[in-house]
């Protein structure tokens, strides 16, 4: 089979950074980079129709192979054409391998996993054993649907199968979450399973490309876990990096100060030619560590769970759309953003439709925050092009995080 994924760098920033501008090339289309993925879990970003995703230059989305699976199922995916044709979106797909909702959900991590676990004990953060809604062991994990209570089991090759189904352009390998409240020995046991795991997934999608031939080429990047031990996440990148992985994904349990250093140590070790993808994060600062440490691509739904809560992103912080000052505020939510939301619509009207519950705030605030999100790194990729990263860094942040009215150049 003729790979159609690749990838391509075009400038490298350098001055102490591992920033870089590229072009992931896939069989639905090229994704220049760095980029923001816009996440559709269950087929669908929650509030917008895929024409609205493309009028806010979103050029990929992210689905959930966990959701997928119970419901509709991957082989009605599958029947369907694949994910693109299912969901109507003509443009770049990923699938997640399913290893975080199965493990988290099971094991009530909830969002401690990335980054708040300062005041919270490892009672607070595991569920018991007796309460557990996933169980794992070397060959896979079997876990409860979160749905109905009915049991699933997943190992590798499964969770392969049905990324495969899905038809994603980029799938990633199926790997054990942990915690950061589990002891060292348990990191260190559980980073060899996914490592085994890893070639099992490497196996499995080898063996659908040669039965499949006729069928898109679709890249599979290896998952780095590791938590925050530098030891285990230098690990896991020399090992992943040596086997024929299309690219990587940064995975596992970290915190906020951290991220930054956990990137550097796993992207200093990892081959450059290689596409370097973060699950799940889309603040802007962590925005500017991730890309400044050598990341391509990364996704959140954090955009469209905001909006759906009346926040909106602003270049001096979020704004609650729904408190009372903007009753009467005939305003945009952001004047010069080129967005659908504010070309058209005041602040007034969308708070009227929050208090008023109608379902169409839902949808002009995720217009608005996609754009905002995407438009940001789209300038940052500018940023690294021309040189002028760090003084954007600088103004970006300082603007939003100090809360200044005013919108930074960019």
């Amino acid at each position: 089979m003729q790979s159609d994924f690749g990838f391509e760098i075009e400038h490298e920033l350098g001055d102490g950074t591992l920033a870089r501008a590229g072009v992931i090339t896939t069989p639905h289309g090229r994704i220049e980079t760095p980029a923001f993925i816009v996440v559709g879990t269950k087929a669908t970003v929650k509030a917008m129709v895929p024409e609205q995703v493309t009028a806010v230059h979103g050029q990929a989305v992210l689905a959930n192979a966990y959701h997928l699976y119970l419901q509709p199922g991957h082989e009605l995916i599958e029947q369907a054409g694949g994910l693109g044709k299912f969901m109507h979106w003509d443009g770049p797909t990923f699938t997640d391998s399913g290893g975080f909702q199965v493990l988290s959900l099971g094991s009530g991590f909830k969002k401690v996993l990335a980054m708040e676990t300062d005041s919270l004990t490892a009672q607070e953060v595991i569920t018991p054993v007796s309460q557990r809604k996933a169980f794992v062991d070397d060959d896979g994990v079997n876990f409860k649907s979160h749905i109905d209570g009915s049991m699933h089991r997943f190992t590798p090759e499964h969770s392969i199968n049905v990324q495969h189904a899905i038809g994603a352009d980029i799938m990633f390998a199926f790997d054990e979450l942990t915690s950061l409240m589990d002891p060292y020995n348990y990191q260190v046991t559980s980073l060899a399973r996914t490592h085994a795991w890893a070639e099992r997934c490497l196996a499995r999608i080898g063996q659908l490309r040669t039965e499949h031939p006729e069928r898109p080429y679709q890249a599979l990047f290896g998952v780095l876990q590791g938590a925050q031990y530098e030891d285990l996440r230098r690990q896991t990148a020399r090992f992943l990096g040596e086997r024929p992985f299309d690219g990587f994904g940064i995975g596992g349990a970290l915190e906020k100060s951290q991220l930054g250093t956990i990137v550097r140590w796993v992207n200093e070790e990892l081959p450059k030619h290689k596409p370097k993808h973060l699950l799940g994060i889309s603040e802007p600062d962590d925005i500017f560590i991730a890309i400044e440490n050598g990341v391509d691509t990364f996704d959140c739904v954090s955009p469209t769970r905001v909006g759906r809560n009346g926040g909106a992103y602003t270049f001096g912080g979020r704004i609650n759309i729904t408190a009372g000052r903007y009753r009467a505020d005939f305003s945009p939510i952001l004047e010069d953003c080129a967005c659908y939301t504010c070309q058209n619509y005041t602040k007034a009207y969308v708070h009227h439709l929050f208090r008023a519950h109608e379902r169409l705030s839902a949808t002009l605030m995720s217009i608005h925050n996609e754009h905002f999100i995407i438009k940001l790194v789209s300038d940052i990729r500018a940023s690294i092009i021309d040189g002028s990263f760090k003084e954007l860094k600088a103004q970006w942040l300082a603007a939003y995080y100090d809360a200044k009215p005013a919108a930074p150049k960019t």
